[in-house]
């Protein structure tokens, strides 16, 4: 059973929602549009202001997908509404971030800089202020491209794990190990 998947979907004011006959769902907002599509074997149906998602049977299968493409178009919902923020910050001595359009220009530490180009469905914002860390703000109506592109900044420099130096998310907790003193007592 998909818990999940047999919660409706609430269309918010200003969306709309158009299905097409091969299983292609179309939400259109404020933001932004994005399109889906859906495995055969789910029926995505619009009733009043709610999209409903049924499976055709009760496989493994269908239910894992139930749940899978009910989250996906919630996700598209509200993207397109309210949309989605990933704040990044950047710990580390010289670590800085700047950007110039849409390329991001960072300096993690190693001998050159790295420079990166973010798709056009994000805006990115670099905040550098004084006796912080740098922080790289991201915004989109698409949940994900932007975690692969957050996900693609933070691999080229992860948090290690003794000092914590590194691209982390805002609000990470990192889980620091003892160093070699730490075993001497």
């Amino acid at each position: 059973m998909s818990r999940i998947g047999n919660k409706p979907i609430v269309i918010p004011q200003g969306t709309e929602i158009k299905i097409n006959d091969n299983n292609v769902v179309s939400v259109k907002g404020k933001l932004g549009e994005l399109t889906q599509v859906v495995d055969p074997n789910i029926t995505v149906t619009v009733d009043n202001d709610n999209i409903v998602l049924t499976r055709k049977s009760e496989s493994k299968d269908h239910k894992s997908k139930h749940g899978l493409y009910r989250s996906l178009i919630n996700n598209m919902v509200i993207g397109v509404t309210d949309g989605y923020n990933v704040v990044m910050e950047l710990v580390g001595v010289g670590f800085k971030a700047d950007n110039k359009g849409q390329v991001l220009e960072l300096s993690l530490g190693y001998s050159h800089h790295i420079y990166l180009e973010i798709p056009s469905e994000i805006k990115v914002e670099t905040v550098t202020e004084r006796g912080k860390n740098p922080l790289i703000k991201l915004s989109s109506f698409d949940k994900q491209l932007l975690g692969q592109v957050a996900a693609k900044i933070r691999s080229l420099r992860k948090p290690e794990p003794y000092k914590g130096k590194g691209v982390k998310f805002q609000g990470e907790v990192l889980r620091k190990k003892a160093g070699k003193s730490a075993e001497k007592k």
